[in-house]
């Protein structure tokens, strides 16, 4: 009889288990308290939990691609705040090779411009890009929406999603934004101490975070850490290889300015700058304090009254790391939800 209880204990143990496994949790759209309003307009797509299934379905599908191997989800990884960690700039089909570091896919619904250089200025445009760039997936959208409509297990989804099983590119669009604009990092240390939640930072870390307010924030502005806009961080003095915003807005003045990134979870994100110029952290601050290079457009903040750069000691750049890593938000990065599944 014993035995017998053990048998169907376990048994039971395990169905919970594959009932756990096999349950959908809702998913909606995040607003933390401590961010602005967002820019997306939810009205036109609200989150549905079917449509953010649908959108991660499409993210991480290779078949959007030509030869069926590379999807959004090769260069925007999960467990690296969903850039491609580690690698300079983005690799794409047959192992090509962009020109920019692949961009984390987070808080997006707080933008209107994307890209390094601002090239899209609609979320639910955003992934033409990528599969229609040759040296990331390289296929005509309209291909790609033809190979959805031909896979078998679209159509369910679909349905789940929009009420019918008709496949359409504003369909699949608006199901990839509903997916990412549920990428939502606001659940750092720093995040819960602003939000008194129970976070708390050491003498150091407030140390550095009164140095970053004083000396990085003009650039890194709001809880979002970025001001939208786009600078020339003096990265290089040359930009024959890459104009960066001017390659969209043909401004001379726009030569060598690229978008402000975000500093969230910068820990999960090296390589940094726009074309991963630099492997650690010390590297991008000991840039600002002593690598500054000067051409036409550098940023007047980077060179003020004859002072290039921004002036740090090594103590006040270390203060300032410790500070920068109290914005890494595990919770975002673990979150199965957002994995392929």
């Amino acid at each position: 009889m014993k035995k017998r209880w053990q048998f169907i204990l376990a048994l039971m143990v395990l169905v919970a288990g594959c009932n756990k496994e096999n349950t959908k949790e809702d998913v909606s759209f995040y607003q933390p308290s401590n961010f602005p309003a967002p820019k997306y307009n939810f009205n036109n797509n609200p989150v549905t939990t079917a449509g953010f299934e649908l959108g991660r379905k499409l993210f991480y599908d290779p078949i959007l691609s030509r030869d069926n191997s590379t999807s959004c989800g090769s260069c925007h990884i999960s467990f690296s705040s969903f850039t491609h960690h580690g690698h300079a700039v983005s690799h794409g089909i047959d192992n090509l090779l962009g020109k920019r570091n692949s961009p984390p896919v987070m808080n997006v619904a707080w933008s209107d411009e994307f890209m390094w250089d601002g090239g899209i200025n609609q979320l639910d445009l955003l992934p033409i890009a990528p599969i229609e760039n040759p040296v990331e997936m390289d296929l005509e959208f309209a291909q790609a929406v033809q190979k959805v409509k031909t896979s078998s297990a679209y159509p369910k989804l679909f349905k789940a999603a929009f009420g019918t099983e008709d496949i359409t590119s504003a369909r699949m669009l608006q199901a990839m934004s509903q997916f990412m604009n549920c990428l939502v990092s606001a659940n750092s240390r720093y995040d819960k101490w602003k939000r008194n939640e129970g976070g708390s930072l050491s003498a150091d870390e407030l140390e550095g975070y009164n140095l970053f307010q004083a000396k990085c924030s003009s650039c890194h502005s709001t809880d979002l850490f970025t001001d939208y806009k786009f600078h020339n961080n003096g990265i290089k003095d040359n930009f024959s290889i890459d104009s960066g915003r001017a390659h969209i807005s043909q401004q001379a003045a726009d030569v060598g300015k690229f978008k402000t990134p975000s500093l969230r979870n910068l820990e999960k994100t090296k390589p940094y700058m726009h074309d991963g110029s630099f492997q650690t952290l010390e590297q991008v601050l000991e840039h600002y304090n002593s690598g500054v290079k000067v051409s036409a457009t550098l940023d007047t903040l980077l060179n003020k009254n004859g002072v290039v750069g921004i002036p740090l000691s090594a103590n006040e750049q270390q203060k300032i790391i410790l500070f920068l890593k109290t914005l890494t938000d595990d919770t975002f990065i673990t979150d199965r939800r957002f994995a392929e599944q």
